[in-house]
């Protein structure tokens, strides 16, 4: 499910309080504000619910979902195609419990353990298993945090990062079949870079067969033409 994919990898699942008075629940997608980008979460918004604007200093376009109601529909979709990073995982736990107990004092007791199972989560996904739906949202993921590099020496490249989660990145290294090392250049963030053509030519297909569909579409067919030739 590309909508997924792609909150998993720029969206955010928010439980806020107001005025220390009641919860106040959000889903969110930020993106840069390019007409492809806008273009996407309108159509998203179309299909699933929310509402699309852009922000006041005019650099990003925002999808966002606000209603209580609203949110409880939309996430139901997590039940049939649930997040992979371990991060969301964890955000959507806490958003259900804050649904299900609408305690002020809980959630001020909990908000600070939000991300205490991530590791577990992290440790649990060693042999980590592609669900059905992998493909599709792993579009959206690309869509996301995939990077398709052009360079004068034509040694283009393709790159995928993420956080945390080298389950991840190592399930994409396997799907599309690729050699290369998951590196860890800095911290907890660990990422894929794919210079092979025969690999470069998978990812293409891939991402024509499973479309894109915002910035990332306008960067894969500059990408597609250099690659092809």
């Amino acid at each position: 499910m590309f909508w997924v994919g792609l909150m998993d990898g720029d969206g955010s699942i928010q439980v806020n309080h107001w005025r220390a008075q009641l919860l106040q629940y959000r889903l969110i997608i930020k993106l840069s504000n390019l007409k492809s980008n806008y273009n996407m979460l309108i159509k998203i918004a179309k299909v699933i619910g929310g509402t699309v604007r852009i922000t006041a200093d005019n650099q990003d376009v925002i999808w966002v979902v606000n209603s209580k109601q609203e949110i409880e529909k939309i996430i139901k979709i997590f039940d049939t195609y649930p997040p992979i990073t371990s991060k969301k995982i964890c955000q959507l736990a806490f958003l259900k419990a804050c649904l299900s107990e609408t305690s002020l004092e809980l959630y001020m007791l909990n908000r600070k353990l939000k991300y205490d199972k991530q590791l577990i989560i992290i440790k649990s996904k060693v042999n980590f298993n592609i669900p059905s739906y992998f493909k599709y949202w792993l579009s959206g993921f690309i869509e996301a945090e995939g990077c398709f590099s052009l360079r004068e020496n034509k040694n283009h490249s393709f790159s995928i990062g993420q956080n945390d989660d080298r389950y991840l990145i190592t399930a994409i290294k396997q799907y599309f079949q690729a050699a290369n090392i998951v590196r860890n250049p800095y911290g907890k963030f660990y990422s894929l870079e794919v210079y092979k053509k025969q690999v470069l030519l998978r990812i293409i297909t891939h991402c024509t067969n499973q479309p894109l569909l915002g910035e990332k579409l306008e960067s894969l067919k500059k990408f597609s033409k250099k690659v092809l030739q």
